[in-house]
């Protein structure tokens, strides 16, 4: 088998695909919570800290070239500069983002988990309910039944009406 053939039947295989597109909606799912995160929850904590801009928090590492002429509060633009800084405005900001991630992901495996007792709990009960005794017949009528199952396959049954 040639390296070829063995990485198309390794593709080939349903976990790789079912892996290939987990990642890609994992990854539109974090696009969807950093928009949730810089648009919807920041600007809220923002007006309720009185304007608070967390991309707008950093510190200054190094020098600002002589060339610059931008804001001196803004972390885009001294970044885009080539000005070393610690972001940790940002870095808050992703820190929430892996938060709303984790709490979601937590959720998701808890239901999960909770679906799948449910279906051992059934699981059990149905085994535990077949492994149940039947339920006591008539001894009479159960050798009359054997009786006539004994005609029958002698061919000396009475005709059924």
């Amino acid at each position: 088998m040639t390296v070829f053939e063995e990485f198309k039947k390794f593709i080939s295989r349903g976990n790789v695909l079912d892996l290939a597109v987990g990642v890609m909606i994992g990854a539109a799912f974090g696009k969807i919570v950093t928009s949730l995160t810089e648009n919807v929850i920041m600007p809220v904590i923002g007006a309720l800290m009185g304007d608070l801009d967390f991309s707008k928090y950093f510190i200054l590492l190094g020098d600002i070239p002589a060339d610059y002429t931008g804001a001196l509060t803004d972390y885009t633009a001294l970044k885009a500069a080539g000005v070393a800084m610690l972001g940790y405005g940002v870095f808050i900001t992703q820190i929430i983002n892996f938060l709303i991630i984790a709490a979601v992901l937590f959720m998701l495996v808890r239901t999960i988990n909770k679906v799948i007792d449910e279906m051992e709990a059934k699981k059990k009960e149905a085994e535990v309910t077949a492994e149940a005794p039947a339920v006591p017949t008539d001894p009479q009528l159960d050798t009359l039944r054997e009786i006539l199952e004994e005609l029958r396959k002698s061919g000396k049954a009475p005709p059924m009406a």
